[in-house]
């Protein structure tokens, strides 16, 4: 059975979530974030980011992964932290020999809820009621890394 992890790239909060898939039938296996402390210099925090990454595929063993690509506010100066994140974990997904696909927020909202313009509660609704979870996975980073999974499932025949 194929096993997928989605991730929600972040510096200080990266969300990260894991998934099986039997035919059509989807199965949480595990969600949680990396987090990093402010204060601590980038190049650590980086390497913090990376090693865990990599011991949560050793332990999980996906076999592909789904990211999320970065929505560019109007900080810029704020986004390239989360840019520098993200090149970090994909590095640690192809480094780790998975193949790897980057969607939009709109590609995940539409995979998700069916709905590109879907709100951020209508796709943790969706992503809890796909995995017939109690309740809707937190913290929010995890929610989304697993929506991630979720969209990387439908429409994996795009890879990086």
């Amino acid at each position: 059975m194929p096993r997928f992890i989605g991730i929600d790239p972040g510096l200080a909060n990266a969300g990260w979530g894991i998934i099986d898939v039997n035919g059509n039938r989807l199965t949480y296996v595990a969600h949680g974030s990396i987090k990093t402390k402010a204060g601590v210099p980038t190049p650590l925090r980086l390497k913090d980011i990376y090693t865990e990454i990599l011991d949560i595929i050793e332990k999980y063993k996906p076999d592909e992964a789904g990211i999320e690509t970065l929505y560019f506010a109007k900080n810029v100066k704020s986004a390239l932290p989360v840019a520098e994140a993200k090149g970090v974990l994909i590095l640690g997904l192809v480094m780790s020999g998975l193949n790897v696909g980057e969607y939009t927020p709109l590609q995940i909202k539409q995979a998700v809820v069916g709905n590109g313009r879907a709100d951020k509660n209508q796709v943790q609704q969706m992503v809890k009621l796909l995995l017939a979870l109690d309740k809707i996975p937190k913290p929010d980073h995890a929610a989304d890394a697993l929506a991630a999974a979720i969209c990387h499932v439908h429409m994996r025949t795009v890879h990086v």
